[in-house]
């Protein structure tokens, strides 16, 4: 999966657009994009886009954080229509997900759904505790898929009056990227770059998209449609990417044994292995996603 398209939960016309597109994902949103009066209403409307036939895409719903008290009501209601996973925001910490996943094993045995079977992504990077808990998701949950990180929350919750200047993200939340970035990679997790605000500017954000797959995050939020293909291609891998990855992947295979092989009068390593069988991955599911 690499792009993760929101659509708000009370607009059923901005789900059959969404839908309709190339994302490789939804996140159909009961959080921040529903008013406080408005969430029994998008919880009906939510489930309605969920009874709906599936494509291929991935429909994941995102829930209201733990601390407000909605979060069962939420899972109460899109549980039994089997969304693929369940986005959690203002997650403060492993403990935070430990929990959730708790809550997801009662709500798939009560809906017949196969144990396990629904994924959590959690928002790891929106208030200034969650920055402290980074380090901690390691094994915290087999349905822990990813790690996305936000910064619009986190400016409230430090009391920033903006969080970049000129498109640039400002220290405290570059701070925050880089961690959630690191904290993923040493969980095994996929890091997803959060979305850009910059709607218009299509190349701006295919520029912040490839700068995003080039530091090791594996996917990006979106919060337009039109940035959906943007995305998609920086984080396809280029054909001379695909071809150095397949001649590593073959210079090993026919050297087992070897910890360094040379090619075209350098030498390679087994990091350079890794990276490889990285860009392979990242071919098969691009390659996934363009069957939708």
């Amino acid at each position: 999966m690499r792009s993760f398209l929101f659509v708000p939960g009370d607009s059923a016309r901005k789900f059959e657009k969404a839908r309709g597109g190339n994302a490789d994902a939804l996140i159909i949103d009961l959080e921040d994009s529903v008013s406080a009066e408005a969430k029994e209403a998008a919880r009906a409307a939510t489930r309605a886009m969920l009874e709906t036939t599936r494509n291929a895409q991935k429909w994941f719903v995102r829930v209201n954080a733990l601390d407000t008290g909605l979060t069962l009501a939420d899972l109460t209601a899109v549980m039994p229509l089997r969304p693929h996973g369940i986005v959690l925001p203002k997650c403060a910490s492993a403990a935070d997900v430990e929990k959730l996943a708790f809550y997801l094993d009662a709500f798939e045995a009560a809906s017949g759904l196969e144990a396990g079977s629904t994924r959590i992504i959690a928002v790891a990077t929106e208030t200034a505790e969650s920055i402290f808990g980074l380090s901690s998701y390691k094994d915290a949950s087999p349905r822990l898929w990813g790690l996305m990180w936000g910064a619009e929350d986190l400016a409230a919750s430090l009391g920033a009056t903006e969080n970049s200047v000129d498109g640039v993200y400002s220290e405290p939340f570059r701070l925050a990227r880089n961690m959630c970035l690191m904290g993923a990679a040493a969980a095994g997790l996929a890091a997803i770059d959060t979305v850009c605000t910059n709607i218009g500017d299509l190349a701006y954000v295919e520029a912040e998209a490839n700068a995003a797959r080039r530091d090791g995050f594996a996917a990006k939020a979106v919060i337009h449609p039109n940035h959906v293909d943007p995305v998609n291609r920086a984080f396809t891998p280029r054909p001379e990417e695909v071809a150095w990855a397949e001649q590593v992947i073959a210079a090993f295979a026919a050297d087992p044994r070897a910890g360094v092989v040379k090619i075209d009068g350098k030498m390679i390593d087994k990091p350079h292995e890794r990276a490889a069988q990285k860009i392979m991955a990242m071919v098969n599911r691009s390659e996934v996603a363009g069957a939708v």
